[in-house]
């Protein structure tokens, strides 16, 4: 019983310890990571019949923020393109798709005066789908506007840098086409898991 509580009792010294991350108007940040993508809608279904699976994905991410005012910070996300399988349940693999999910949100970051600051924030996303290829013919899937709700805590590693872990829930939805012919829908809205590194400047 003594070593949860000696344990606690470390943690929350080091939090004390540890520097504040203040978010003041007009400081900006920039952030670099890897962003995991899974895919978490209702799997969508082709020629009425073939339901759907979007496969998962890793990638390099960067962030920038603009903070308008104290705490309250405009954010781009940007990232390599993510790159998925396309499959049918009970079929297996029939395509591959890659794409870009720039994100633009607004986060309020809650000031707790330590060096944990947790955030959330709610924004709009658009999805560029690009190199589609199937197996069954042409394939293409059409760009996708959504909102984007966005979930996360800083860790201070000194007044100028931070360590970040966020969830993000994005509504992507893509009509699909095959030889020029709608056969579809898929409803991705995936979560994206973050890691990054942040810096302030």
């Amino acid at each position: 019983m003594k070593t949860p509580i000696l344990a606690a009792t470390v943690l929350a010294a080091l939090a004390l310890a540890a520097p504040a991350c203040a978010q003041s108007a007009g400081d900006m940040t920039l952030g670099f990571g890897l962003g995991y993508v899974k895919p978490n809608g209702t799997p969508g279904t082709l020629g009425g019949t073939m339901v759907t699976d979007i496969g998962t994905s890793t990638r390099p991410t960067i962030t920038f923020e603009y903070f308008l005012r104290d705490n309250i910070g405009l954010e781009v996300l940007g990232a390599l393109p993510f790159k998925h399988a396309v499959s049918v349940v009970g079929t297996g693999k029939i395509g591959e798709t890659k794409h870009l999910p720039p994100t633009v949100s607004i986060n309020y970051h809650i000031p707790t005066g330590g060096a944990v600051t947790p955030f959330v924030g709610l924004g709009v996303n658009y999805t560029a789908f690009f190199e589609e290829h199937s197996s069954a013919g042409d394939l293409k899937l059409k760009n996708s506007w959504g909102l984007a709700a966005h979930l996360g805590v800083d860790y201070a590693l000194s007044e100028k840098a931070a360590l970040r872990m966020d969830l993000r829930y994005i509504d992507i939805d893509s009509d699909v086409y095959l030889n020029g012919t709608k056969v579809g829908k898929v409803e991705i809205d995936p979560v994206v898991a973050g890691v990054s590194y942040i810096m302030k400047f």
